[in-house]
């Protein structure tokens, strides 16, 4: 408990406008639709993940940037009042804010991103002192943070050098290239948390099953989400599935693999077994995909009682 911080990540700060339809899709030549609902809140995968981590009763910090715009402040405002810790938050008057704008329709969606703010970040802004204050690192969006990307592996060398456990969610490539040095990523990763989709692009083969053979031998805990089917976790020698139940309809499945992380994670630095905080992930991450947004269905400590606590102070 001497640490300042249970978890450290780097904000992706962008908003999300959701529009939502039985058919959103746009269509040129000055055609104008209408829609019939919309959502504007805080997105961003590291953002996300961090207000759910701090609802579970860890002490979440974030380091990044945003505009000095109205969008900025909704994000700071949705940060702070879920407890996370904003005092490592710069606002930069000579930047926009990011922005998805989501198309949802039925239980799909299409996205649109202006990155602005979430790829303001740089190894510069990280500092060691700030880092070894923390007992864990998250690095997610790895490919989204571009200003990141470049010194990811050596971040993460040098979280794991000043003695904090790492986790790593590379979230998906919008580029499709995939292209990291994941031996050397692996190597500085406790926990990787990829989605079935991403394991496999990450791996260059066709079949979770490949991908798994793979990324299970070069990880200490390897954990893959599942979508409806829920998920499933490898350690030394052991396998361990989840299935979840479906969520609520009306949800938009936004958010829900980030506070998946943050389930597993609260449940995993707490020293629970595999099969508990895949247990909480799931519940976690269910209650996202039951809302709109990714904020909206995160559930508190108290909401998980009939788990095995996931803090002992």
């Amino acid at each position: 408990m001497s640490k300042t911080y249970d978890i450290i990540a780097f904000a992706d700060t962008c908003v999300d406008l959701i529009l939502r339809d039985d058919d959103v899709a746009p269509r040129f030549g000055q055609v104008e639709k209408t829609v019939a609902e919309y959502d504007l809140v805080m997105g961003g995968s590291c953002c996300i993940f961090a207000t759910q981590a701090a609802k579970l009763g860890l002490r979440v910090a974030l380091l990044g940037t945003v505009g000095d715009d109205a969008y900025g402040e909704l994000i700071l405002d949705t940060l702070s009042s879920a407890g996370v810790d904003t005092q490592h938050m710069r606002v930069d008057k000579d930047l926009r804010t990011g922005l998805t704008v989501h198309m949802v329709q039925g239980d799909d969606r299409a996205m649109l991103t202006y990155p602005g703010s979430s790829t303001a970040l740089t190894a510069a802004d990280i500092c060691d002192d700030m880092l070894a204050g923390a007992r864990h690192l998250h690095y997610g969006s790895l490919f989204l943070q571009t200003g990141l990307l470049p010194d990811c592996i050596a971040i993460l060398r040098r979280a794991k050098g000043l003695g904090l456990t790492v986790s790593l969610d590379t979230n998906w490539d919008p580029a499709k290239s995939w292209d990291i040095d994941l031996e050397g990523a692996l190597t500085s990763t406790d926990v990787l948390l990829p989605n079935e989709q991403e394991a496999n692009n990450l791996c260059g083969v066709a079949s979770l099953a490949g991908a798994v053979q793979y990324l299970r031998q070069r990880v200490p805990v390897l954990v893959v989400k599942r979508g409806v089917e829920g998920a499933s976790a490898w350690t030394k020698g052991m396998e361990t599935a989840r299935t979840v139940a479906a969520a609520d309809a009306g949800g938009d499945g936004i958010g829900a693999g980030d506070s998946f992380d943050a389930g597993f994670l609260a449940g995993w630095l707490d020293g629970l077994a595999i099969q508990d905080c895949l247990s909480i992930a799931c519940r976690c991450g269910r209650a996202v995909a039951s809302k709109i947004g990714g904020v909206a269905g995160q559930p508190y400590r108290s909401d998980l009682s009939e788990l095995p606590a996931l803090n002992s102070d």
